[in-house]
């Protein structure tokens, strides 16, 4: 490899580890969906929160903050207590529930799921880790076959699948992604949970919203004209360059720089 284009990496790689060093702090935590999980202890009330704010993750920051709050109280302020012991009748208060497309069809579908899962299964990673092994690269078979547990009811809604991607589909899956991180990603700084210990750090794939599409490519480090799949296992597998076993942890660079400081960038 020649020297220069080493040494443009390493700039590179020097730039980036600055930006996760910057962003991913608790100070992170406040204006990002990430704080309605943070709200709990309890594993299954992360997961829950975790997962639902994450698929109605579009839009304003603060609607989607809003928005999660209020399905929390629509639960009691417990989740998995309401989800595990409620009635059909309790579902009444959740047919005013609406996020832009998400609307109460996709609301009933999820507590439904929500309600057969955890009787079953004592935590939501089993519908992800029990589709792949430690020697998949990286969770692509995970989110495929969650997306065909999760729609496995008989009465699934077709109109709720929308909401939650698959790869089949040539989605970037960003919203299921970004749960997965912060899932799984664990290091000493606070934001992500690293609750779940059946998924390794270096399967994650990358979160891929506008943001950090736009800067990824002008750094260099997405040049397919589309975002979609394909998209995403370019741009984590050139992050993998900096860091093979974490890359998903330059969510945080990208993402920073793309939205937190947009106005110094611009």
């Amino acid at each position: 490899m020649p020297t220069n284009l080493n040494n443009k990496i390493e700039d590179l790689k020097s730039y980036l580890d600055s930006c996760v060093d910057k962003f991913n702090t608790p100070q992170f935590i406040e204006k990002d969906p990430i704080s309605i999980p943070h709200q709990f202890s309890k594993l299954q009330d992360i997961e829950i929160m975790g997962f639902w704010v994450s698929m109605l993750a579009w839009g304003q920051r603060v609607t989607i903050i809003n928005k999660a709050n209020e399905l929390i109280q629509l639960m009691d302020g417990a989740p998995y207590d309401f989800i595990l012991n409620h009635q059909e009748k309790d579902r009444k208060a959740f047919l005013s529930f609406k996020h832009r497309t998400f609307q109460a069809t996709d609301t009933l579908y999820f507590l439904e799921f929500f309600q057969d899962f955890y009787k079953k299964n004592k935590s939501l990673e089993t519908a992800f880790s029990n589709h792949i092994s430690p020697k998949n690269e990286n969770i692509e078979a995970a989110l495929k076959g969650f997306h065909e547990q999760f729609f496995a009811l008989p009465d699934a809604p077709h109109r709720t699948r929308k909401h939650v991607s698959t790869p089949i589909r040539k989605s970037s899956c960003k919203r299921l992604n970004m749960f997965l991180r912060w899932m799984v990603r664990q290091d000493d700084n606070g934001v992500d949970f690293g609750l779940w210990k059946k998924i390794k750090p270096s399967q994650l794939l990358m979160p891929l919203d506008v943001h950090v599409d736009r800067v990824a490519r002008r750094l260099g480090l997405l040049e397919r004209k589309q975002t979609d799949w394909k998209s995403v296992i370019e741009l984590t597998n050139n992050l993998k360059q900096f860091d093979k076993n974490d890359p998903v942890k330059y969510d945080f660079a990208l993402f920073g720089v793309g939205v937190l400081e947009k106005d110094e960038f611009n």
